[in-house]
């Protein structure tokens, strides 16, 4: 039978606030990102409708246009998957301090590297946004073309 106090109950429910917190503002990005590709998805929908019919000089610049909205889909898929590992190692380190409240272990190794593997990943999420949006306003054209 587990025996496990109400402290450590309590305790862990203390540490694990934080870790919480950083999920909601994961979710965020995640959001922000999700909306990214469903915008690249739609964009590319619409070009490839207007490439039927399309004169020659229009063709070139529509796939060269989709060229690059598919470069942008898989920057910012790799950043969404990486931002959804960051979740996962998130809520693994919450787990983790539960258990280790409720079955009495030192788990300060294992919630520290999986931290460590949170920000890792989450670092590297940011660094593909940022290719992304970096991709997308190199690209970008205002008046006519």
């Amino acid at each position: 039978m587990l025996e496990f106090s109400d402290v450590a109950v309590a305790h862990a429910i203390q540490l694990a606030v934080a870790p919480v917190f950083l999920l909601s503002g994961i979710g965020a990005i995640l959001v922000v990102m999700t909306n990214r590709l469903g915008r690249i998805i739609d964009r590319a929908r619409v070009l490839e409708e207007r490439l039927d019919g399309a004169s020659a000089d229009l063709l070139a610049m529509l796939r060269a246009d989709l060229v690059t909205l598919s470069q942008r889909a898989k920057l910012i898929s790799r950043a969404i998957t990486l931002c959804t590992a960051t979740a996962l190692f998130v809520c693994s380190v919450i787990a983790v301090l539960f258990l280790s409240a409720f079955f009495r272990f030192d788990a300060s190794i294992l919630v520290a590297l999986l931290f460590i593997a949170a920000m890792s990943a989450f670092f590297l999420a940011l660094v593909w946004f940022l290719r992304e949006i970096y991709v997308a306003t190199v690209s970008l054209r205002i008046g006519p073309r």
